[in-house]
């Protein structure tokens, strides 16, 4: 454990001490994001720009989490075993790709409809049966959405071979 924690600090100190834009997380054995990084990046987590947190075991991300990090444009959560978002997901107005391939989540969760920037988003490998296919024609930015390996409802994978402005990638025969 010592050893985790060691490896998440060295990666939190490269990324204030040389400014990055990126912050990697990933394979650290995290079950939630650590409350001591907040304090750390205090003064430089405007400047994150992408964040992964894949393959940890992270049950839930908190709301503090996307009331910091703000200017993100990329948040890489897959791998975990998330079973929903928090409703400040919604505050992450500059984020363009959200990767929660391979979590637990059983329904599809809403709030990302609401970030007008989102262009990507990818629920790969989750238990998800049915998606807001209107809210998520209404999203501005949207061009991509992977729904593979769900189990996605018959009426959901119906509404999903209408035409879309964004494209779809599911594991239904076309």
């Amino acid at each position: 454990m010592a050893e985790a924690v060691a490896n998440v600090a060295r990666r939190i100190n490269a990324t204030v001490e040389e400014g990055k834009e990126t912050l990697d997380l990933s394979n650290c054995k995290l079950i939630s994001f650590p409350e001591g990084v907040f304090k750390v990046l205090r003064n430089v987590s405007q400047n994150i720009r992408l964040i992964t947190l894949a393959d940890n075991e992270m049950k839930a991300v908190s709301s503090k989490f996307f009331s910091t990090f703000t200017q993100l444009r990329e948040l890489d959560l897959q791998g975990n075993v998330l079973t929903k978002l928090p409703d400040s997901v919604e505050e992450m107005q500059h984020l363009i790709s959200i990767n929660l391939a391979n979590n637990n989540f059983s329904s599809f969760p809403e709030k990302l409809t609401e970030i007008a920037t989102l262009e990507r988003i990818d629920l790969e490998g989750n238990s998800i049966t049915e998606i807001p296919v209107e809210k998520l024609s209404a999203m501005p930015a949207l061009k991509w959405l992977n729904m593979k390996s769900n189990p996605l409802a018959t009426d959901t994978q119906c509404a999903l071979k209408s035409p879309l402005k964004f494209d779809v990638l599911s594991t239904m025969e076309s």
